[in-house]
């Protein structure tokens, strides 16, 4: 197979993936627009359609920013499967809901960031996409395993190549950050798919892709826990608000748009920081002896009431004894979560 034809083939793949992309938006979009019609009805009910509005505007979000970009990588199995990967999971509309397209967080989906001719990782070949809008505009196969005979484009130079990466290291940079997911390296896959569920950290020089590879973890983690993350929610910290305007775009790329990007001056509602401190004062906010002396002061503001409190709640009084309270918190502390 010529270039040319692994190109005609990719391409018609591409709009097939861009057709039902678009039939899955207009479907999203009328659902939504039907619950945005419903008024009325009992608190559950509104409380449902809340959930749906939720639901439907995540999904044509993510629908949204998986345009752009949408399929960018195939791996042929050594047992003939096909599994092509990009952004977003999508399936056919048939009875067996076939899969299109795999989602790049997906298990399936990873030896194509893990795969070397070292450890193919039952993979034969590995093809980057390079695509405009609606177009593919060339192709690239990595052979992991020994080719057949005649697979080999004639201008096809390298078995095992770098073309993607270097293609994205010489790109035109801009004022924001753009995804890695179409050039992942192994050790980057290692750090975002790492099974850790305590504070992982992320370390390297300035321009090592830090911050990259910790935007996509935080993707990866919405795909792998969605029902536990939805329910308690992504806040990404940043240092200022230049920052946060430039990864702003990463994970709504990524399909992910339900996460708060905020400074450390806009943590909590309503409060802004205006005050600055002295350089004695920033040492000393800095150094580890701070995690000692915030303890002491959160443990110092975790008292119970010396007698009992009425908490009205729905219409109910409910009372809190001292004891209670003592027990309450204790169980808390024990937990040994914030």
């Amino acid at each position: 197979m010529t270039e040319h034809d692994a190109v005609d083939e990719e391409q018609r793949h591409l709009g097939r993936l861009l057709d039902r992309l678009e039939e899955l938006r207009a479907d999203t979009r009328a659902r939504l627009d039907a619950v945005l019609r419903g008024t009325g009805g009992t608190p559950q009910a509104r409380s449902e359609r809340e959930s749906f509005a939720r639901l439907y505007s995540s999904e044509l979000a993510a629908f949204n920013a998986a345009n752009l970009g949408l399929y960018f990588g195939r791996l042929d199995m050594e047992d003939g499967e096909v599994r092509r990967i990009g952004r977003v999971g999508l399936r056919d509309d048939d009875e067996d809901l076939t899969p299109l397209l795999l989602d790049w967080r997906a298990d399936h989906s990873r030896p194509f960031y893990l795969a070397t001719t070292a450890r193919p990782e039952g993979a034969h070949r590995r093809r980057h996409l390079r695509t405009i809008g609606r177009r593919v505009i060339g192709v690239h196969d990595e052979y992991l395993t020994a080719p057949v005979d005649g697979e080999v484009p004639e201008d096809h130079d390298d078995v095992v190549g770098e073309s993607a990466l270097l293609e994205a290291l010489d790109s035109a940079r801009s004022a924001h950050m753009t995804d890695i997911v179409a050039t992942i390296q192994r050790e980057q896959d290692e750090i975002i798919r790492n099974p850790h569920a305590g504070v992982l950290v992320v370390q390297g020089g300035p321009g090592t892709g830090k911050t990259a590879v910790a935007l996509h973890r935080a993707a990866y983690l919405l795909y792998t826990h969605r029902r536990r993350l939805d329910r308690s929610g992504v806040l990404i910290v940043g240092p200022n608000a230049r920052f946060l305007d430039y990864i702003a775009r990463v994970l709504p790329s990524l399909g992910e748009s339900g996460v708060v990007l905020r400074t450390l001056a806009d943590l909590y509602p309503g409060v802004r920081a205006t005050g600055s401190e002295t350089l004695r004062g920033e040492e000393v906010k800095g150094s580890a002896d701070m995690v000692d002396i915030l303890k002491a002061a959160v443990r110092a503001r975790q008292f119970a009431p010396g007698a009992d409190v009425v908490v009205r709640c729905e219409g109910h009084d409910l009372v809190l004894t001292p004891a209670v309270v003592r027990a309450a918190r204790g169980r808390a502390r024990m937990t040994r979560r914030p």
